[in-house]
């Protein structure tokens, strides 16, 4: 393949998934502009639940990542049965997970009157968190069938159902929210309601896509009776588990970042939260190029074409920079405008302003180190990686961004140093681990 193919053969993988994850990322801004409408307490309340709730949701993603790439060997194998037994081993999987996650939160929101916050926004988030607990079957669900679909190289019926959803959830959140059309108003449960809602609607698109889709008859042919094998659960869970660790320890890192930064003062932190959730946008969408690169990856594999692997991988390397380079001047150029869409404190603007540039050499490095996760996570190389993860993000990224931010007194710049440190570092040494992964596969 030429280098205009491999670009043209990622864009194709890549470009839905890039949309379905910018649609969450919109959806998640739309939700706190709409509960932001009803108070302070019940907005601090949603961010109080949602960051108890998102390191295992984000855990139990990178568990159903573990699926694209034993399906993505088996079609590059021609092996139709089993990517289907595959499918099915991976329901079970996280459907488990997902029970799991829903026990552990369960137990959890018995004691989130430990953690420090005022009364009202403790009271006030624990049925919202249930609520949104609860979705967490169906989010597993839908994200069980979209990497089975992305691991056949279908990406854009999961980016439709997304849209639709998260369309039908800003919807939903307008009539369940202030109560419109004859409905309650619901107030923060409303918003929850809203979600739950809109993940079983995209669970059961996907569900349908699948189950009654003419191109997957030949992989779910003999589906009911397909026999149930350790070995399948194995393969899964050794991609998936440490999949989910990578996304803990990058989530929590950036967690733990802006408890940080909240100890300079308010105002850093409303500024950290702007230019973070700026930088959130282009992330979300590095992911799709990181999927791509996933399922490129792990086809190769499976027809054991390694020079193809490798090509098919930089080429979506390449394309990273660019985009996230065009996102970094975009920041840079608009740093003194964005912000203003947040907050008129001119203060707090100017300090994400400052952050902002920083976000130039953040972009880069995020990028880098989100594809070579992919493209890792295609060969089934996880346990290297995760390491990297933990290195880079919480030694190589939060100690020097709490030495730099507090000790050396440089304020939200330096934790945010400290961060681009760490994204840096981790790009190297995945990027590194990608090429001699492939040199051992070549050489073999």
């Amino acid at each position: 393949m030429t280098t205009k193919e491999h670009i043209s053969k990622n864009f194709h993988l890549a470009w839905p998934v890039m949309l379905g994850q910018l649609g969450h990322v919109m959806v998640g801004l739309a939700d706190s502009i709409m509960i932001g409408q009803i108070g302070t307490i019940p907005l601090a309340a949603a961010a109080f639940a949602n960051s108890i709730f998102v390191i295992p949701m984000v855990f139990g993603m990178g568990m159903a990542f573990g699926l694209t790439t034993p399906i993505a060997n088996a079609d590059g194998e021609g092996r139709a049965d089993k990517a289907g037994s595959y499918l099915r081993h991976g329901l079970a999987l996280n459907m488990f997970v997902a029970l799991l996650i829903f026990l552990i939160l369960l137990g959890f929101s018995q004691i989130t009157h430990l953690l420090g916050q005022e009364p009202e926004v403790v009271s006030l988030s624990g049925s919202y968190l249930m609520i949104i607990t609860s979705s967490i079957f169906p989010f597993m669900l839908f994200l069980t069938f979209k990497q089975f679909a992305e691991g056949l190289s279908l990406t854009r019926f999961a980016m439709v159902a997304s849209i639709l959803a998260n369309l039908l959830n800003i919807l939903f959140n307008y009539i369940l929210i202030y109560g419109h059309w004859g409905f309650p108003a619901l107030g923060l449960d409303g918003a929850g309601i809203a979600t739950l809602t809109s993940r079983i609607i995209m669970a059961a698109m996907m569900y349908l896509y699948v189950f009654k889709g003419k191109q997957f008859k030949s992989y779910l042919q003999h589906y009911k009776h397909i026999e149930w094998k350790r070995k399948q659960f194995r393969k899964i869970t050794q991609v998936g588990v440490p999949s989910g660790l990578q996304y803990i320890f990058e989530v929590s890192a950036f967690a733990i970042a802006a408890v940080i930064v909240g100890q300079i003062s308010a105002e850093a932190l409303a500024a950290h939260q702007i230019a973070i959730s700026l930088a959130s946008l282009s992330y979300m969408m590095a992911t799709g190029l990181g999927a791509a690169a996933a399922v490129r990856v792990g086809n190769q594999l499976g027809k054991r074409d390694y020079p193809t692997l490798r090509a098919a991988a930089r080429t979506t390397f390449a394309m990273t920079l660019v985009f996230m380079a065009a996102c970094g001047l975009l920041f840079f150029f608009g740093r003194n405008m964005f912000p203003l869409f947040y907050t008129d404190d001119l203060y707090v603007a100017g300090i994400a302003s400052q952050l902002l540039i920083i976000a130039v050499v953040f972009q880069l490095s995020d990028g880098i180190q989100v594809v070579a996760l992919g493209a890792l996570r295609g060969m089934s190389d996880t346990k290297i990686p995760t390491f990297i993860s933990f290195f880079s993000y919480w030694g190589m990224g939060l100690l020097p961004a709490y030495f730099m931010g507090i000790t050396l007194d440089m304020g939200p710049q330096g934790v945010w140093y400290g961060l681009a440190l760490g994204l840096t570092v981790a790009s190297i040494l995945l990027y590194w681990r990608f090429e001699h992964k492939v040199k051992q596969l070549i050489h073999e």
